[in-house]
């Protein structure tokens, strides 16, 4: 939710021996809707597609990345070969307390949002899980966003709706890894919900992870994606050393 994309970081080196990678950033300043943002993305993929038609696209969202993902997925199936969805945050709603206490966030002054956000870190979290230059590195990615953009952020997931049948609609390969230790949401539930609905999805349970499950150690999503099958006829080319 912060928007940087920094904290993809960790996984991109092993991603990049089967894909181009490209992570969307979201100014800080962005308080746009659910909509708008869904076409930026769009147009974004376009450009690339522009350039090489041929490309295979996945799409990968985590968290708030999630509910991106959904909304563009619906919004032009055909252009994504697979989707990948990694404790989305679409789960807001499974939690009502989350649902009618966001609003309060309105009140609260800007100076608890730099305290808060320290004691948010082990929900957001397992620490013990993540080195001490990744944890401090959240820390300071989560702080870095303007209090006004949390609100507006956190009013999107209390909003965010989709239209099931339009997701259950989506034919194309959908992986779902889910944190059985995420203690920010109920991303087990969600993935259980998600997978009922794509009609070819799979599921993958990450079961002593939380909800930032890409900083930790031991996660590996290319090798999630490789020992799942999920790359499929995907080219996978070694460059030469010169």
């Amino acid at each position: 939710m912060d928007g940087t994309g920094q904290l993809l970081r960790s996984q991109t080196a092993g991603l990049e021996a089967a894909f181009d990678v490209r992570c969307l950033a979201i100014p800080r300043s962005d308080m746009t809707s659910w909509e708008d943002i869904t076409q930026s993305v769009l147009s974004l993929i376009k450009v690339e597609l522009d350039r090489n038609s041929e490309r295979s696209v996945y799409l990968c969202g985590e968290s708030f990345g999630g509910c991106l993902a959904q909304k563009v997925a619906i919004s032009a199936p055909s252009l994504f070969k697979r989707i990948i969805l990694i404790n989305p945050a679409s789960s807001f709603k499974l939690r009502p307390w989350y649902v009618w206490a966001s609003p309060l966030m309105n009140y609260v002054p800007e100076w608890v949002f730099d305290v808060g956000a320290i004691g948010l870190l082990p929900f957001l979290a397992s620490l013990s899980r993540i080195s001490e230059h990744d944890r401090t590195e959240l820390l300071e990615t989560v702080q870095s966003v303007p209090s006004q953009t949390i609100r507006w952020r956190v009013s999107l997931l209390r909003e965010f709706e989709i239209d099931n049948n339009k997701l259950a609609q989506l034919t194309q390969p959908t992986l779902i890894i889910a944190s059985s230790d995420d203690r920010l949401l109920p991303s087990s539930e969600e993935g259980r919900r998600l997978a009922n609905i794509l009609p070819n999805s799979k599921m993958v349970t990450l079961p002593y992870s939380g909800h930032a499950c890409l900083l930790e150690a031991d996660i590996n999503l290319y090798e999630i994606l490789k020992t799942n099958n999920f790359l499929g006829d995907l080219t996978i080319t070694i460059p030469s050393k010169t």
